[in-house]
């Protein structure tokens, strides 16, 4: 990296001093990143909650610390070492270790292995890419997946967790396929923004996810996507119907399923899990993809708010207490 060790930029660190821990900008310079081959300027990130966990200290994500969370970044190569990318080639980073164990996108530089990035579909903005982001991509998937089994024709489909990044993309993008989609939601504030996301009913949490014994319930739901588990994943499953299918990628309400096996061999239903850490690279281009085309939101910035990483320690506050709905853009170039 000769003539480049005195940039000098900003980076949002997370300390750990006697078990508690405390966020702030820090500048650093281009010697402090991880050695990789693939160097790039971030312009744009997000804040997922998977970040927040990190920025709080969840070992479960992050196991040490000083650390820079961000799962999420979208840039300008500035340096590669790899045949697949050159210099001012615009890439996204989402998912594998990114801003877990490694320093991740809440830093206006950062060093990845070339693996880890695509390069950006040219019908995105880099806003709109970060708009999408780990979010954009697991709703993705989890949509490629429900089409495996269900059409449109076939009924409702239910979204859960439906406020949140991932939820309220996949009811946008349902919808826009065709879907009638029942959205659900704990927040009696935000039911408007479901109904035009595209929702055409909402349905409240509490009420929905209250305990049945019962090993069934009446059939209503050709499908869903489920981001929150627990008891609102298990009424789901109660309530789909024959050879319907499931989603699911969360466990924020809790990751146990009390469940008989009632529902998959009498009616059919598939319950798959969505991983977006993990994806291939070839699965995570065609998401992109689609995510670029056909599955295009016209109103993306409709579905978020941007933020400087001097905002970013509040925001990351509001997600950790449920007060945030969409998606909540870092912009790095801005003060």
């Amino acid at each position: 990296m000769a003539g480049q060790e005195s940039i000098t930029f900003k980076s949002f660190v997370v300390d750990e001093h006697e078990g508690r821990f405390r966020g702030h900008i820090q500048t650093k310079t281009l010697n402090d990143l991880p050695e990789h081959d693939l160097l790039i300027k971030v312009h744009y990130s997000a804040l997922n909650y998977k970040d927040a966990l990190s920025a709080s200290g969840n070992k479960g994500v992050t196991k040490s610390y000083p650390h820079t969370p961000g799962i999420d970044a979208v840039g300008t190569v500035i340096r590669s070492e790899s045949e697949e990318f050159q210099k001012n080639d615009i890439v996204t980073v989402t998912g594998y270790d990114f801003g877990m164990n490694t320093s991740g996108g809440f830093s206006q530089y950062i060093q990845i292995p070339s693996d880890w990035a695509i390069k950006l579909p040219a019908a995105l903005s880099m806003k709109a890419s970060m708009t999408l982001g780990t979010a954009g991509l697991t709703a993705g998937m989890s949509i490629l997946k429900l089409l495996d089994h269900v059409k449109p024709s076939d009924g409702e489909v239910v979204v859960s967790g439906a406020t949140g990044g991932v939820g309220s993309l996949s009811v946008a993008i349902l919808a826009k396929l065709g879907f009638t989609v029942c959205a659900i939601s704990g927040k009696k504030e935000d039911h408007n923004f479901l109904l035009n996301l595209g929702a055409g009913e909402v349905i409240d949490r509490e009420t929905f996810a209250q305990e049945n014994t019962r090993p069934m319930l009446k059939s209503r739901f050709a499908g869903g996507i489920d981001t929150v588990g627990g008891s609102v994943l298990e009424n789901m499953i109660k309530s789909t119907n024959a050879m319907g299918a499931i989603t699911c990628c969360g466990n924020v309400a809790s990751p146990k399923l009390n469940l008989t096996v009632f529902p998959f061999i009498l009616r059919g239903i598939a319950l798959i899990g969505i991983d977006s850490q993990n994806l291939p690279l070839a699965h995570r281009k065609t998401v992109w993809d689609k995510l670029a085309s056909d599955w295009h939101l016209e109103d993306l910035n409709e579905l978020s708010k941007e933020i400087s990483l001097n905002e970013l320690d509040e925001h990351i506050q509001r997600m950790l207490e449920g007060k945030i709905k969409g998606r909540t853009i870092l912009n790095l170039d801005s003060e």
